[in-house]
């Protein structure tokens, strides 16, 4: 049987307990996705994460760790990192040459610096814990709707969005670390928040892929990882973007030629509960997310009191396999495994003193 490890689960606390390194042992568990209550400081966060690479060494360790609301761990030291529009802002804002007029551009080659500065702070404080990964950078275009986006959006304009993004995930490669575009194909459009709701999107696919899809057309070479947005566009496909074969077979496998790693966003939130009106478990939402094309699925938030969401969705996932309901693919383990880390980080105390790091500090906006 192939192997195939596609659920990004989490922990209740700040160490492992007994039933944590059970789950982690499972043949399906592929990661773990960190949260502000897993954080102490950073000597416990890097004793966590080492205690997790004992049980596996090949468990990918996750977090939200995007810049400005969306940052788990926030003091012992971790630099706070900009909200990203204040990247898009900076882009806008020319600065006076050395002999007082304003050079055209320069405020967007000064963001786009910025932009590396902030990929690159933000992945080497984190992988001097020991964390693998973060769910970065958001691809989303600001178009003044969304509660859920706002702020964590670099820019209304897709072509200066995904200059800057890739530029912070320049960033996030010069520290060693993956990156994920997200929310496919776009979550900028919609008022609605998926956590709580299911978000509708009514504009044609043609109008989506001439605006908030382009940055994922434009950044086929540099993406290594993609989550799609918990939103149905019922011009496109009944079913949210996450649970769809449309959208991320036909258009983002085979339209835009992305060939990395596709996680669902959280099955615990509301949009993923619901498919085509019914109630599903988080096995079901696994399965259908797994069938429709991601590679890897995340279920957070379950692991606290009981835990017996995450058990549920283990055993779950182990029967439909069995079952044939879902198969096991090569493809998709090779995927989860490329977002491992190829290099060896620096140390917290090296990382002070480096002059890359305390360059790109001074850069920050």
């Amino acid at each position: 049987m192939s192997h195939h490890a596609p659920l990004i689960l989490d922990i209740a606390g700040t160490q492992l307990t007994a039933a944590d390194r059970t789950r982690l042992k499972h043949p399906l568990t592929g990661g773990v996705i960190l949260f502000g209550r897993n954080w102490v400081n950073r000597q416990q966060l890097t004793q966590l994460c080492a205690d997790i690479k004992a049980v596996r060494d090949d468990l990918l360790i996750c977090v939200d760790h995007e810049g400005g609301r969306v940052q788990r761990f926030r003091t012992d030291g971790f630099t706070h990192i900009p909200p990203m529009r204040a990247l898009g802002e900076l882009w806008m804002k020319d600065q006076k040459g050395i002999t007082g007029e304003f050079k055209s551009g320069s405020g967007a080659m000064a963001a786009m610096d910025a932009a590396t500065a902030s990929g690159y702070v933000l992945a080497s404080e984190l992988r001097a814990c020991g964390v693998d990964f973060s769910f970065t950078p958001v691809l989303d275009l600001d178009h003044g709707e969304s509660g859920v986006i706002g702020d964590r959006s670099f820019h209304r304009d897709p072509r200066v969005a995904t200059t800057l993004a890739k530029s912070v995930m320049h960033g996030l490669l010069l520290a060693g670390m993956a990156n994920c575009g997200k929310h496919f194909p776009g979550h900028g459009f919609v008022k609605a928040d998926s956590h709580v709701d299911i978000p509708v999107d009514k504009r044609s696919l043609k109008a989506i892929m001439n605006d908030c899809a382009l940055p994922y057309q434009w950044l086929t070479t540099t993406l290594t990882s993609v989550m799609p947005a918990h939103v149905i566009y019922p011009k496109v496909d009944a079913l949210p973007a996450g649970f769809s074969p449309r959208w991320l077979q036909d258009i983002l496998r085979g339209q835009l030629h992305f060939n990395g790693a596709i996680f669902s966003d959280d099955l615990s939130m509301e949009g993923a509960r619901r498919i085509e009106g019914r109630s599903v478990s988080f096995a079901e939402a696994g399965v259908a997310a797994l069938n429709a094309g991601c590679d890897l699925v995340l279920l957070c938030n379950q692991s606290i009191g009981n835990g017996h969401g995450v058990d549920d969705m283990l055993e779950g996932l182990t029967e439909r396999l069995v079952k044939n309901q879902w198969h096991a693919s090569d493809a998709s383990e090779q995927r989860r495994r490329a977002l491992l880390p190829k290099t060896s980080p620096l140390a917290w105390d090296a990382l002070m003193t480096h002059p890359a790091y305390l360059r790109a500090l001074d850069l920050l906006p």
